[in-house]
């Protein structure tokens, strides 16, 4: 993964320094524009697509929330009675998640501000992470499955920015007109570039798309790592 501590302290520095205010108003309830409306919806829609691939009971199951963010996906974890470890990047959005968590949660809650993937988290029965990956190459984003397939032993359910006509336009815009506060570039994928890297990397484990997100702006796929031995 050659790229891959570069990529993050990149986002690191987007979502600490950069857009904090931005993603702290757009993952509440307070009003936003027409775009970052869309773009709320879409990631409403995906978290609750992505909840899915869960059981409903989750009592006594320990989950990985990888890029927690602000932590609307670890406290609905957590409300179904998981053991959550909440992790991101930035600092300043975990510090948001810990004030918006209800207080009867606060012992299924554990917040951590660091690498979303680090061993130190420990073992898992499953593992989400949202629009947590789409900034890295396939390469290494296999890096990052191999790495969890040690640890997570159901599922691992994840997001990638498709590669659709729609969105590679929308991703040579960004590159041809930059502006301070837009996020680090996402790289568009396929499931079958994973797979290939995946199968590459040896890692043995099944993968499977779940289904697409087209809300405006937002366009996003879920997939499911593991569950089942390829």
């Amino acid at each position: 993964m050659t790229n891959y501590a570069a990529t993050r302290d990149r986002v690191e520095h987007y979502f600490d320094r950069t857009a904090t205010k931005v993603w702290e108003r757009l993952t509440s309830d307070a009003p936003v524009s027409g775009v970052r409306a869309t773009v709320r919806a879409g990631r409403d829609r995906m978290r609750a697509l992505m909840l899915a691939q869960l059981p409903g009971d989750l009592r006594g199951a320990r989950v990985l929330d990888a890029g927690c963010g602000t932590g609307a996906m670890a406290i609905e974890l957590a409300q179904r009675g998981a053991e959550v470890v909440a992790v991101d990047i930035s600092p300043a959005l975990v510090d948001i998640a810990q004030l918006r968590m209800p207080p009867d949660l606060k012992d299924r809650i554990t917040w951590v501000a660091g690498d979303m993937l680090d061993d130190t988290h420990g073992r898992f029965d499953h593992a989400l992470a949202m629009d947590s990956m789409i900034y890295y190459s396939a390469a290494d984003i296999a890096g990052l499955l191999g790495k969890a397939a040690h640890r997570v032993d159901g599922k691992f359910v994840f997001t990638i920015a498709p590669r659709t006509p729609a969105l590679m336009a929308m991703w040579r815009v960004g590159k041809l007109f930059p502006r301070a506060d837009r996020s680090p570039v996402m790289i568009p994928q396929t499931t079958g570039a994973i797979a290939s890297a995946l199968r590459d990397a040896g890692v043995k484990r099944r993968l499977a798309e779940v289904d697409q997100v087209k809300s405006g702006f937002y366009i996003s796929k879920a997939l499911v790592f593991g569950g089942v031995r390829a």
